[in-house]
Parts: C-alpha cells; structure tokens; sequence
C-alpha cells in the first residue's frame, strides 16, 4: 500500500470517528452540565478563602477543582474535535485528489501540511483524552451510593442506622458516585431488581439515601423505617440514563485515542512525503 493511500486512509480515520465523537460527546451533547464555558471556578475558590470549618473549605475546595476539570475537558472537546474534522477533512481531500493525479505537483506542500496537521491534532486529542480520563474517574455526580443490591444503609440497632458511604469526616462527596461507576446494575434499570424486598425497607422519596449522603448514621426522626428492617435500599431506577453517560464518556475516550493514533499516521506519512513525494 502505498504512502498517499495510508495517508489518505489516516485522514478519513480522523474525520469519521471524530464525526462520530461529535455525536456521543459527553460535553457536545449537553449530557455534562451546563454553560461550561463561562463558568468561574475561581468563585468556590474565594468562597474556601472566606470559611472557618475545614469541613466547608474542603467541600469547596472539591467544588473548585471538578469546576476546573470539567471545564477543562469542555474546551479541548470543542477545540480537538473541531480542529481533528477540519484536518481530516481537507487532508482526506487532498489525498483523494493527489490519488486521481491531480496537483501531484503539491505532493511535498500536501506532506508537510499532514506533518503540522498531524502533529497538532494528537497534541489536542491527547490532551482532551487526560481531560476526559480524569473527569471520567474523579468527578463525583448527583447519584448517590449504593451497593451491588441497592443498599445503602444497614441497622445498627432499632432505627438506628449505619450509613455505608458516608463518613464523619465532612467530606460532602463522600457518599456520591463517580462517573466511572455509572455504568454498575444498581444506578440503571434491572427487571425486578427489588424482587422479595419489603417495600417499607426501599427509599421511595422519603430521602433516607439523602440524609445519608452527608451523615454516618441515620436515625429515627418520625420517618424512619420500621425496625424489622435490616438494610435500607435505595428508590428502584426505572430507566438506563446513568448507563448513557458511562458509554458516552468510555465511547469518546477509546475512539479519540484511536483518533491519536491517526494523527501519528497523518503525521508520519505526511513527513514520508515531503521527503520523498515521488513515492505517493
């Protein structure tokens, strides 16, 4: 296979899958937060500078930081993909022409512009890609922990309660789930998950689990759940949205490393025919 084919074959590698990056993007599509790219994290910042508690600086400081993350993974998902669509584009064009001999007298030009190209569009992508693996792994989000069953609090004595997740140690996130857990059976749908289970025992909007994200323990207050009650199981999930965000973060992840490694190819090939442009 000759060099401006594998150029050619690197610069629609490029543009399909960044096309396909395009449509389960987790930031493009809006499944991640919103006005991201206004958002000030220096404000959690300035709130951490003005608390007392450790308890609250250490909350805003967790605050300041996913706002960073996040934010950053905003603006290189925006910039790789569009700049990784525009290369991929013309280089693929290009390519096609030079294949159907025409303008093989720009071959060298068309090398080094697949050599730049090339270059800066695995830069882009793999930074996105480090943006995306972090937020993937150490964001927490709104859903709370459960475990493998759907328990989340287990009876200590009477009504009282031992909350699984949560710890006394201030740390608001302790009992919320990252991104990379959103995928487990307990966050989305299961046909007749809760199957045997007493209804009494099962969170359905009482906020049990929510008291539970902030405290150890969970005692009784007037709605605490009946004493034969072992373990406190979280509200049934009755559709697979978590289960989205999960494929989505994992989908663009695995096709923009697929996509760097296009734009090793766009680059190498590209650096073969400025060299040698005879050999297209």
């Amino acid at each position: 296979m000759g060099k401006g084919l594998l150029f050619f074959c690197c610069s629609c590698c490029i543009l399909v899958l960044t096309i396909i990056n395009l449509s389960v993007g987790p930031i493009v599509n809006k499944v991640v937060g919103n006005n991201l790219g206004t958002q000030n994290c220096e404000r959690w910042k300035d709130l951490k500078d003005s608390e007392t508690t450790d308890a609250r600086k250490e909350y805003y400081q967790s605050q300041a930081d996913m706002c960073t993350r996040t934010k950053g993974m905003h603006d290189m998902e925006y910039t790789a993909f569009i700049f990784d669509i525009v290369i991929g584009f013309i280089c693929g064009l290009i390519g096609l022409l030079h294949l159907f001999e025409v303008k093989k007298e720009f071959v060298s030009t068309t090398g080094l512009i697949g050599l730049i190209c090339g270059v800066i569009g695995f830069v882009l992508t793999f930074v996105y890609v480090i943006f995306n693996g972090i937020v993937f792994t150490s964001n927490y989000t709104g859903v709370y922990e459960r475990d493998g069953d759907g328990v989340f609090a287990e009876q200590i004595t009477g009504s009282r309660y031992k909350c699984l997740y949560s710890d006394d140690s201030g740390n608001y996130y302790a009992g919320r789930a990252k991104f990379s857990d959103l995928n487990k059976k307990q966050y989305n749908y299961k046909h007749k998950f809760y199957d045997g289970i007493d209804e009494d025992c099962i969170d359905n909007g009482v906020s049990w689990i929510v008291y539970c994200g902030n405290h150890p323990e969970y005692t009784s207050d007037g709605t605490a759940p009946p004493n034969s009650c072992s373990k406190l199981y979280a509200k049934e999930i009755t559709e697979i949205e978590n289960k989205d965000v999960f494929d989505r973060f994992l989908t663009a992840l695995i096709l923009s490393l697929v996509v760097c490694l296009a734009n090793i190819g766009l680059a190498l090939f590209g650096f073969l025919l400025f060299r040698t442009p005879g050999d297209f």
